[in-house]
C-alpha cells in the first residue's frame, strides 16, 4: 500500500522589539542569565501586564503579508501548564479569537510551479524561559533556569495541513523566514531560537481523505534538520503501519546527533491547557485606519520584487532569486543597477565578487565597505571599455583595501585599457614569435590553444589589452 504524508507546521517567530510584550524589560540575545527580568515577567503577585503596541504592529504586518484577515477585535487567553521555566504557571496567548486568520502564502516548486499553503491563524503570545541542562557547566541530573526569554513577544504562524513532503516544508519555512526578515520583524535565526518550528505529521493511504493519527515533532534548529526529521518520522510511521502496528499520538524530540526521534510526552489537546480569557488585559481592537496605515507602509515583498527584477532589469530568474533572497542585498543591487548601463554586469558582480567578500568576512551587506555608487563607477569603467574585467577585479581589491574610488586607482596605476590596434598587434606578433610550437599545433587543429595564446597576449600587455580587439587581431594573425 502506498502512503502519503500530511504535514502542518507551527512556526514561532520572536519579534524584534526592544522590549518584551507586557513589560519594559529588554530582549537582547546573549545577555547574562536572568538579567532581563522584572516582577511582571517573573509573574509576581499583584503585577499587571501592559500590551506592547509595536508587537501588535509587527503581527499585523505578517498577517497582511500572508493575505490574512486582520481581526478588528481579538482577545488574549491564559494557556495553563506547569513547567520550571514558566514562572507564572501560565502563558498569555490567543486562542478562540486570534489577531490574524485565513491567510496563505505561495511556495515555488521544482519547474517553477506555485503551490498555495493555507495559514489558519497568526496570533500573539509571550515566550517562556529556557531550561539549561546540556551545557558543560551544568552538573549531571541538574537543570538551571534562565528566565531572560520570559515575556519576549512571539507570533505563532499555524499552517493548514497542506504540505505534502519534507522538501515542501523546507520551502515553506524559507518563505516564512524571508518574509519576516523583509518586514524587519524578526531576524529569522533558528540557531539562536528566534525562529522555531514544530511539525504535525501523519500518513494515510494515497487517495484517502481521512487523516491518520498525528505526532508532533519538536527540537529542530535548522531548515535541514526539519527536512531530515520529517523524512525520518514519515518513514517510521509507514514502517509501523505496514508491520501491523498503530501510530500513537505523542510529542517527539528530534535528536540531530543520532538522526532519530525520541518520545517526549503524550500529545496535548486544547482542553489540556484549560484556556480562559486573560482577565488582566482588555480586548485588542485594531482600527481600520491603523491597519491600512500598516498596509501602505509594507515593503515590496520578495516574490513581487523578484518578478520586477526579471522584467525591469532583464535578469534571468536565477539571478533575481539570489539577489532578492535578502532585502538588504536586493536594495544594494538595485542601487548599483540604477547607475550602471548593463544590469546583468551588475548582477554578476554582486552575486560573484560582493557575496564572496561578505562570506569571507562573515559580515552583512550593510557593513560592506564599497558603497553602491562606488561599485557602479567601477562597472561603468568596464562597460565603457576603459578597463578590462581582469583589471577591474584588481581595482576592486584595491578599493576594498584602501577605500579609494575606481577612477582614482585606475589613474594612479595607469590601468587604462589599451585599444590601440598597433600596440596590440605588436604584442600579438611577439607572442606568435615566442610560441612557435603552440602556434603550429593550433594551425593543425588544436583550437583549444587559442585561449592559451590570448592569455599570453594579455600577459604581455599586463592585462590592459582590449580583450575583444586582442581576440580579433590574434585570429587574423594566426590564419595569415
Amino acid at each position: 500500500m502506498k502512503y502519503e504524508p500530511v504535514i502542518g507546521l507551527e512556526v514561532h517567530a520572536q519579534l524584534s522589539t526592544d522590549s518584551k510584550i507586557f513589560c519594559r524589560c529588554g530582549t537582547a540575545f546573549g545577555s547574562p542569565q536572568n538579567s532581563q527580568v522584572c516582577p511582571i515577567c517573573l509573574g509576581m503577585p499583584g503585577v499587571l501586564p501592559v500590551l506592547n503596541r509595536k508587537a501588535v504592529e509587527f503581527a499585523i504586518k505578517m498577517g497582511l503579508a500572508t493575505n490574512c484577515r486582520i481581526a478588528a477585535y481579538s482577545i488574549f487567553a491564559r494557556k495553563n501548564y506547569f513547567y520550571p521555566d514558566l514562572p507564572k504557571g501560565y502563558q498569555i496567548s490567543q486562542y478562540e479569537e486570534p489577531l490574524c486568520e485565513n491567510g496563505w502564502l505561495e511556495i515555488e516548486q521544482e519547474g517553477g510551479t506555485l503551490k498555495r499553503v493555507g495559514i489558519i491563524r497568526i496570533h500573539l503570545e509571550e515566550d517562556a524561559g529556557k531550561s539549561v541542562h546540556a551545557e558543560g557547566y551544568v552538573s549531571e541530573n541538574e537543570t538551571l533556569i534562565d528566565v531572560n526569554r520570559c515575556g519576549t513577544p512571539l507570533i505563532e504562524i499555524v499552517s493548514e495541513p497542506d504540505i505534502c513532503s519534507p522538501h515542501e516544508a523546507y520551502l515553506y519555512l524559507n518563505r516564512i523566514r524571508q518574509l519576516v526578515r523583509y518586514l524587519g520583524i524578526c531576524d529569522g535565526n533558528m540557531e539562536e531560537g528566534s525562529l522555531r518550528c514544530d511539525a504535525n505529521i501523519s500518513v494515510r493511504p494515497t487517495g484517502e481523505k481521512k487523516f491518520g493519527t498525528k505526532t508532533e515533532l519538536k527540537n529542530m534548529n535548522s531548515f535541514r534538520n526539519v527536512e531530515k526529521a520529517l523524512e525520518f518520522e514519515i518513514n517510521r510511521q509507514i514502517q509501523l503501519l505496514e508491520s501491523g502496528g498503530q501510530v500513537v499520538q505523542q510529542t517527539l524530540l528530534w535528536d540531530a546527533t543520532n538522526s532519530k526521534v525520541m518520545p517526549m510526552r503524550s500529545k496535548e489537546e486544547a482542553h489540556d491547557y484549560r484556556y480562559f480569557p486573560e482577565p488582566d488585559l482588555a480586548p485588542l481592537r485594531v482600527a481600520e485606519q491603523w491597519r491600512e496605515e500598516i498596509r501602505v507602509a509594507l515593503p515590496e515583498l520578495p516574490m513581487a520584487r523578484r518578478n520586477r527584477f526579471v522584467e525591469q532589469f532583464g535578469l534571468p530568474k536565477y539571478d533575481a532569486d539570489v539577489l532578492t533572497d535578502e532585502k538588504a542585498i536586493a536594495d544594494y543591487f538595485e542601487a548599483v543597477a540604477k547607475s550602471v548601463k548593463d544590469a546583468k554586469l551588475a548582477s554578476n558582480w554582486v552575486m560573484g565578487e560582493v557575496l564572496r567578500v561578505l562570506k569571507e568576512q562573515k559580515t552583512g551587506i550593510t557593513q560592506f565597505s564599497i558603497k553602491p555608487n562606488a561599485l557602479a563607477e567601477l562597472l561603468n569603467l568596464i562597460a565603457g571599455s576603459t578597463i578590462s574585467g581582469k583589471i577591474a577585479k584588481d581595482v576592486f581589491e584595491e578599493m576594498l583595501a584602501g577605500g579609494k574610488s575606481a577612477k582614482v586607482i585606475v589613474d594612479e596605476k595607469g590601468l587604462l585599457q589599451v585599444s590601440d590596434t598597433s600596440m596590440i598587434a605588436k604584442a600579438v606578433g611577439e607572442v606568435i614569435a615566442a610560441n612557435p610550437k603552440e602556434v603550429e599545433r593550433y594551425r593543425n587543429g588544436e583550437e583549444k590553444l587559442f585561449g592559451f595564446l590570448v592569455g599570453q597576449v594579455m600577459k604581455a600587455t599586463r592585462g590592459k589589452a582590449n580583450p575583444k580587439l586582442a581576440n580579433e587581431i590574434l585570429k587574423k594573425a594566426l590564419v595569415s
